[in-house]
């Protein structure tokens, strides 16, 4: 996982589904595509995006702020302004063939029942393959769940993201 303080062309990502919000404190954008996902957090000109990707020497460095490998498990917290907060946490879990399909299945249905984005592809022996991006938005904040199943390993990556409009007396004495 990636974090950058700007925001990515398009033309790095085989990006399969869009989504986006507006809403008059901020911009949140996300993308979808094989393997990963893009999710782009803008508030008074300041802009935060979140990159999953399984070839991230790819990516430009410039803006980048943090690199995180997914595997095992992680949190991070960041402070982007005194206007933005960004929260996330992520785990991997290898599963048995079995579980790795009721697993797929399970998540499969997830992303039809809701408003998530979601890519789903065969590999090269026909195993099928799954990447969800889930999103509840708030009045100042979004929260987002990315969902990326793999058959080559069956592995599952799940990530979950908070970027949040930091209230305006936060960490200021009060009067």
């Amino acid at each position: 996982m990636l974090l950058f303080r700007k925001a990515l062309h398009p033309e790095f990502f085989g990006i399969e589904g869009r989504t986006r919000l507006h809403l008059d404190d901020y911009e949140f954008e996300g993308w979808i595509f094989k393997g990963g996902h893009v999710a782009r957090f803008q508030h008074n000109g300041v802009c935060i995006s979140e990159v999953v990707h399984e070839q991230p020497e790819i990516l430009p460095e410039r803006g980048l702020v943090i690199t995180m490998p997914c595997a095992g498990e992680k949190d991070h917290e960041e402070r982007i302004s005194e206007q933005m907060f960004y929260m996330t946490t992520m785990q991997t879990e290898t599963l048995s063939d079995h579980l790795y399909m009721s697993t797929y299945n399970e998540m499969l249905e997830h992303a039809q029942d809701t408003s998530a984005i979601s890519v789903q592809w065969n590999d090269d022996v026909e195993r099928p393959n799954l990447s969800i991006l889930d999103l509840q938005r708030y009045r100042e904040e979004v929260h987002i769940q990315g969902y990326h199943l793999r058959s080559d390993c069956n592995l599952i990556l799940r990530t979950q993201s908070l970027f949040k409009i930091a209230e305006q007396d936060e960490g200021q004495d009060a009067d």
